[in-house]
């Protein structure tokens, strides 16, 4: 595993000093891949170089996005740190699992860890780009973390792994980008809706529930072609967005 196949995303942090913090932990662990979603204004300021001490390589180089999805493009698995427990439906990982997780699936494809806002954490609409959250636990009287420790411990964590020899084969097709899921996920959006069964004046929470459940058994390429291929052949003409230049089953050559 290279450590740069493995992304700590920090999703609209507020202050600069907790981003060159966050560069200093990643460097300390020999891990250079920040990406920062909506920097404070002036990135990087004079705080944030201060902060980051010898590490300002890792901060000047840090890529910016302006979105999540953005940040996270070309990514097979997605983990999102929360600072209290979600009843979401989603997986929940300790950082020892998250880990493992994150190294055996960077295989394969890069992998991110994302970190939201310092006060308010990443909301459900950002978790549901992710297939798991990573809970530390802490002082449940105060287990609030500095974003630049929980960015720390996780790094830890994925550097003391680094030494656990992963024996099981490679999958036999890579996990699907979270783009692609994203493309799927608007395909069964219109199915559904044509059908039927998908009122979009009343829509609650189904498609939050079906992004759950579809992340929760983290798609390889070749399953979400299957998907496609139904929903196409289900709802002929519903596929006319492609991803990764495959058609659906219907437009293909006999």
């Amino acid at each position: 595993m290279a450590s740069d196949s493995i992304r700590f995303v920090l999703f609209e942090p507020s202050h600069p000093g907790n981003v060159g913090a966050a560069a200093r932990a990643l460097k300390t662990m020999a891990f250079d891949q920040l990406v920062l979603v909506n920097p404070p204004p002036g990135h990087p300021d004079p705080e944030a170089r201060a902060r980051a001490s010898g590490a300002v390589d890792v901060l000047e180089s840090a890529t910016v996005a302006t979105s999540l999805a953005a940040a996270l493009q070309g990514c097979g698995l997605v983990i999102g740190a929360s600072a209290r427990h979600r009843r979401l439906g989603i997986a929940e990982l300790d950082p020892r699992e998250c880990a493992r997780q994150l190294l055996e699936a960077s295989r394969e494809r890069p992998a991110a860890l994302v970190f939201g806002p310092e006060r308010s954490g990443l909301s459900n609409a950002e978790l549901d780009l992710c297939q798991a959250i990573v809970y530390i636990p802490a002082n449940p009287q105060y287990s609030s973390l500095n974003l630049a420790a929980a960015v720390q411990l996780l790094a830890w964590e994925l550097r003391a792994a680094q030494g656990v020899n992963v024996d099981s084969p490679p999958p036999e097709s890579p996990p699907a980008t979270v783009e692609d899921m994203e493309l799927f996920y608007d395909h069964l959006q219109r199915v559904l809706t044509a059908s039927g069964f998908l009122d979009p004046g009343n829509p609650r929470n189904l498609m939050r529930r079906l992004r759950r459940l579809f992340n929760r058994t983290r798609l390889d390429e070749n399953e979400l072609n299957i998907l496609r291929g139904i929903l196409a052949t289900l709802a002929p003409g519903s596929g006319e967005r492609h991803w990764r230049g495959v058609p659906p089953p219907e437009e293909r050559s006999p």
